[in-house]
């Protein structure tokens, strides 16, 4: 049987999963850790890469590989193809001022929009071109190539040495900030605009268009065009118009399929690209399943103590509002905004109240963004939960009333390495769609009545945070 290979390079961590390529069927994995931070060297990456690969038995066997990875990070290379400085990720904000920058110089947010589908914010890797440009122009000076964290993967997976050998893919392209999901091309006058000046892109590889070979690996696998980690894990749960996952993970991501690009100009949803040829508007928070880290660690309680406080709590938590921007917040666009408690009265100063605030915090902060979706004509028929914060029995029995629809909680899994898996075996097979391995059809579906008064309550109160100190 044929095996393939699919990578998650997260924030967290690297996880590899090794799949049969005709059934999906789980063969082996492995995982290794990522230090912490909002910058690091990418030599991490590629140093866990290496431990979870050995830790899921190596890739002697293997015949297709994919690399999924966190969106928008910032690997800036000189021109012998070394790291000028320490990636900056996805939740470093540092470059919010730059955003707003480049977001007048262009016109304004519906300028952007149209440009590149999504509105700045510090997370899009122009915006930390920018940064880079204004704070350190001495090496910015130095960038001859911009890649992306799964870029720079599949590179070094690739053993090249050219920067014209970087490829990457439409979905992570479309997170840049220029890169069109609309027209297909890069806006190389706004890569400029950010930077300063002209620099090496990866080659935008199709949904199953094969890449260069590993030099990993006995059989020097085929390397897939990889994925962001959203539409890699769109396309591990098989997600079609209609379908849309609330992951909640590190940052709370709500996306869904479309079959047309969207231009928000209000910024609330950021229009990429996915992983099969079509398209993956997202609202996107910074703040997810550290809200509930935090929460359980203010009440001295683990996740699972955390979850039976917040079910003993009625819903709503008798008026106590947890507004959760603990780490500033990117939809809605407040990079330097904190959290806040609403509504606190002697009635409602429990553990579990707490403890109920911040799950239905959390999930009205992506409640919003699927609303957000709908007034982009975005159809919403059915949600998957997936994510960390999924595992939590009180989100999984929370989630229904907040969301306002059923939810579907797929078979735990890695979904970013399975989906990236099923791009190797699409690239393998070089048939014209993916193989079906039907994992969102392994799902548990979860009911509760409506409780429009915790949208409601939350609605109230959501502008009325703090703002951290300069």
């Amino acid at each position: 049987m044929p095996l393939v290979a699919g990578v998650d390079s997260s924030t967290q961590s690297s996880k590899v999963v090794v799949r049969d390529a005709e059934t999906g069927a789980l063969v082996r994995s492995g995982r290794a850790s990522h230090p912490d931070g909002t910058a690091v060297d990418p030599r991490h990456w590629w140093d866990a890469l290496q431990t979870a690969i050995a830790d899921a038995g190596g890739l002697d066997d293997v015949e297709a590989i994919s690399v999924g990875g966190q969106q928008h990070g910032m690997v800036a290379l000189d021109s012998s193809g070394s790291v000028v400085r320490d990636a900056l990720l996805w939740n470093d904000t540092r470059s919010a001022p730059a955003a707003l920058d480049l977001i007048d110089e262009l016109g304004g947010p519906q300028a952007w929009a149209d440009a590149v589908g999504s509105v700045l914010v510090a997370s899009l890797t122009v915006t930390k071109l920018r940064w880079l440009r204004d704070a350190e122009p001495d090496n910015a000076a130095r960038v001859a190539a911009v890649a992306l964290p799964h870029d720079w993967l599949t590179w070094k997976l690739s053993g090249a040495s050219g920067l014209d050998t970087l490829v990457t893919d439409r979905s992570d392209a479309s997170g840049t900030g220029y890169w069109s999901p609309a027209t297909g091309d890069y806006r190389r006058d706004l890569l400029s605009l950010g930077l300063g000046h002209e620099a090496v892109l990866p080659r935008v590889l199709g949904p199953s268009e094969a890449g260069p070979r590993s030099v990993v690996g006995a059989r020097r696998p085929v390397l897939g065009p990889g994925a962001g980690d959203n539409a890699a894990a769109a396309l591990a749960l098989g997600l079609g118009p209609g379908d849309v996952a609330v992951s909640i993970g590190t940052s709370g991501v709500v996306s869904a399929i479309s079959t047309s690009p969207t231009a928000d100009g209000s910024g609330l949803v950021t229009g990429f690209a996915d992983a099969t040829g079509a398209f993956l508007p997202l609202a996107c928070t910074l703040n997810a399943s550290r809200v509930l880290d935090a929460a359980a660690r203010m009440l001295g309680v683990d996740h699972a103590g955390l979850s039976a406080l917040a079910l003993s709590a009625p819903s709503g938590a008798d008026g106590l509002v947890l507004v959760p921007y603990l780490e500033g917040e990117r939809t809605p666009n407040k990079p330097d905004a904190t959290g806040a408690l609403h509504g606190l009265r002697l009635a409602n100063t429990t553990p579990a109240h707490l403890a109920r605030a911040a799950v239905e915090g959390m999930l009205c902060a992506l409640a919003d963004g699927i609303d957000a979706l709908r007034a982009q004509g975005v159809p919403v028929q059915r949600l998957f939960l997936i994510g960390g914060g999924a595992q939590s029995q009180a989100v999984r029995e929370i989630a229904p009333s907040v969301l306002g629809l059923d939810v579907h909680v797929p078979t735990p899994g890695e979904y970013v390495a399975d989906g990236a898996a099923r791009q190797a075996a699409w690239v393998l097979s070089g048939a014209s769609s993916a193989p079906t391995w039907n994992a969102a059809a392994q799902a548990t579906v979860h009911s509760a009545p409506d409780a429009p008064h915790v949208r409601a309550q939350y609605a109230a109160v959501r502008e009325l945070t703090g703002v951290r100190p300069a």
